[in-house]
C-alpha cells in the first residue's frame, strides 16, 4: 500500500549560467551549467557544452537561468534546536505544548530553516523523541525540511544544564551516563551530546560550573565511541574542556572561555568547535522571547571573552563549524540567525572562504557525509543555495538568497 507524498524528495534540474562556488579550492567558476538527475549532480560543464548539439543532453529537464548568480553548497547548521524553550514567556509556551502541537511547531521550524538555505541540520537536544519522527517525515516527503542528524536528548547530571525540560536526560555516575548513551543510540541518535558545564540559560549555575566528573565523561565518551557515535559537549570553561578533549571528545559547543593552550590541545586531538557567537550578541532575540534579566546580563557579560576564545581557536587551527543555537530561520537584525552567525565569525577573524567551509565542507566531514554533501561537485547531492551577491567576498552575500535547492527540488525560488 502506497502512502501519499506531499513533497518530492528528489528531482531533476538544470541550472544554466551559474557561477559555481568551489569551497574546496577557494575558486569561483563562472559560466557553468549544473545538471541534476534524481537529486544528484550528474554534470558540471561550461555553458557552451550545452548549446547547439549539446542541448539535446538536457532537453526536457526543468531549467533555470541563473544569469551569473552564485551556486554554493547548502548550509549545514550544527547546533539546532527545533523545540528550543529558553527561560521566559515564549519558552514557557513551548514547554506547555502537547506532543501533537510541538510536532507541528517543530515541522514549521524545519520548513522555515530549509527555505532559508540550511539543507542539513545537526539537532543537539530535542524534546520527547520528536526529532526522530520529524526526520522520518522529512525523509518520506510528508514534511518539508532539511536532512537531520540528531543527538536525541542531551545527557546532563541531576540539576545540570538544561535539566527540567524533556530535551535532556538526567544521569549520575558512570553507570548512569553509560545507560544514557545507550538509550539515545537505541532511539536512533546519530551522535551524543553531553552537558559538561554550566551555561547562559541555567539560573542556578555559572558558565564555568563543572557538572560532570572525569569518570562520568569517560564512561559516556567511551560508550558512544564503542557504538560508533561521535560526542559533542555543551561546554564553557577551559579546564573542563581540556579534560574532555583528553578523554576523546569530538566537538565543543560554545567554548565561551577557551585559552590558547586548550585551543591548541583541541587542534592536536582533532576536536572541532561550534562557537555559536550569536548567542552572546542576541539581546534583541532574548527581549522578544521575554527572557529574564539575569540571562540577558550573563549573555552580554560573556560576549568579549567568547570572541577572544574564538580567536584562540582560529590561531590554533581548530576546525570551525557553523551552529546558530538560535533557530536558524529566526528573523534577526535584518536577516536570519544563521546568517548573523556567519557574519559574526567573519567579523571575529575567519576569512570569507573559511566561513564558507565552516558552513559546508567541515560539518559534512564531521557528520560522515563528506562524500555526499558540502560541495558543488559531480556525484554530490544537489543541496544548493543560490545568491545574487558573491559569498566568497563576505557572508553578508547570504542576505541575497534567491533560490534554495534540496536534492534537486526547488524549495525556494525568487523569494524576497
Amino acid at each position: 500500500m502506497s502512502v501519499a507524498v506531499s513533497y518530492p524528495t528528489r528531482a531533476d534540474l538544470v541550472l544554466r549560467h551559474a557561477t559555481v562556488v568551489d569551497v574546496a579550492t577557494s575558486r569561483l567558476i563562472p559560466d557553468q551549467t549544473v545538471v541534476v538527475r534524481d537529486g544528484v549532480i550528474s554534470e558540471i560543464a561550461d555553458d557552451a557544452a550545452f548549446t547547439g548539439a549539446g542541448a539535446a543532453a538536457i532537453s526536457g529537464l526543468p531549467t533555470r537561468d541563473l544569469d551569473g548568480a552564485f551556486a554554493m553548497p547548502g548550509l549545514i547548521n550544527m547546533h539546532t534546536h527545533f523545540s528550543l524553550s529558553l527561560p521566559g514567556q515564549a519558552g514557557e509556551a513551548v514547554e506547555a505544548m502537547g506532543p501533537g502541537e510541538l510536532a507541528l511547531y517543530m515541522a514549521d521550524g524545519a520548513a522555515r530553516t530549509l527555505r532559508n538555505g540550511v539543507t542539513t541540520v545537526r539537532c543537539v537536544a530535542e524534546k520527547g523523541g520528536l526529532d526522530f519522527a520529524l526526520r522520518r517525515a522529512i525523509d518520506a516527503g510528508h514534511v518539508l525540511g532539511p536532512s537531520i542528524r540528531t543527538a536525541g536528548r542531551a545527557l546532563a547530571c541531576t540539576g545540570g544544564h538544561g535539566h527540567g525540560s524533556d530535551d535532556t536526560i538526567e544521569c549520575d555516575g558512570p553507570v548512569g551516563f553509560t545507560r544514557g548513551v545507550r538509550s539515545q543510540v537505541a532511539a536512533g541518535a546519530d551522535l551524543i551530546k553531553l552537558m559538561i558545564s554550566g551555561g547562559i540559560a541555567g539560573e542556578h549555575e555559572g558558565i564555568a560550573t563543572p557538572q560532570l566528573t572525569r569518570e562520568e565523561m569517560a564512561a559516556a565518551i567511551r560508550t558512544a565511541h564503542d557504538w560508533g557515535r561521535k560526542v559533542t559537549a555543551h561546554a564553557g570553561p577551559a579546564s573542563i574542556i581540556e579534560l574532555a578533549v583528553e578523554l576523546g571528545l569530538d566537538c565543543v559547543e560554545h567554548g565561551y572561555q577557551l585559552t590558547a593552550d586548550v585551543a591548541r590541545a583541541m587542534a592536536a586531538h582533532g576536536t572541532a568547535l561550534v562557537p555559536t557567537l550569536v548567542v552572546t550578541h542576541a539581546d534583541a532575540f532574548f527581549e522578544e522571547l521575554g527572557v529574564p534579566a539575569w540571562m540577558r546580563e550573563r549573555s552580554a557579560q560573556a560576549a568579549i571573552r567568547h570572541r577572544e576564545s574564538f580567536r584562540h581557536a582560529l590561531d590554533a587551527g581548530v576546525e570551525i563549524m557553523l551552529g546558530s543555537d538560535m533557530p536558524p530561520f529566526w528573523p534577526f537584525e535584518g536577516t536570519t540567525a544563521v546568517v548573523r552567525e556567519l557574519e559574526h565569525m567573519h567579523d571575529a577573524g575567519l576569512d570569507a572562504w573559511g566561513v564558507l567551509r565552516a558552513a559546508t565542507m567541515n560539518p559534512a566531514t564531521w557528520l560522515g557525509l563528506g562524500e555526499r554533501v558540502g560541495r558543488v561537485e559531480v556525484g554530490f547531492d544537489a543541496d544548493l543555495v543560490i545568491t545574487r551577491e558573491d559569498p566568497s567576498a563576505a557572508p553578508a552575500a547570504l542576505r541575497s538568497i534567491e533560490h534554495v535547492v534540496r536534492r534537486g527540488v526547488l524549495v525556494r525560488e525568487d523569494a524576497a
